[in-house]
């Protein structure tokens, strides 16, 4: 959710977990590739398929979250495993494409 700087610390402090923004904003994203996948294919899904996909990506994402913190040092910070993930996901892009 959408915290200030100050909340995401109160948060923290009493071990709250809360999900970061751009993790919970990843379902609208993650929908839309399913519906360009969807149309790609010429198939149609039904609203179960579709979030049983949706579903099992945010799974994912969740587990992506708290490894990477974890990995990194701030276990249970979810914002911090988010934005991790998330620069290591487009950095490792970029060497496979070998632009760095």
């Amino acid at each position: 959710m959408p915290s200030t700087l100050e909340a995401a610390k109160l948060f923290l402090d009493a071990k709250i977990l809360y999900g970061p923004a751009k993790a919970a904003n990843a379902g609208g994203v993650a929908v839309s590739g399913l519906e360009m996948s969807q149309d790609s294919m010429r198939q149609m899904w039904t609203r179960e398929e579709v979030d049983e996909r949706l579903h099992k990506i945010m799974i994912v994402i969740r587990k992506n979250c708290f490894e990477t913190a974890e990995k990194y040092g701030t276990p249970g910070n979810l914002v911090n495993g988010a934005n991790t993930a998330g620069f290591l996901k487009v950095a490792n892009a970029m060497l496979d494409q070998g632009l760095v």
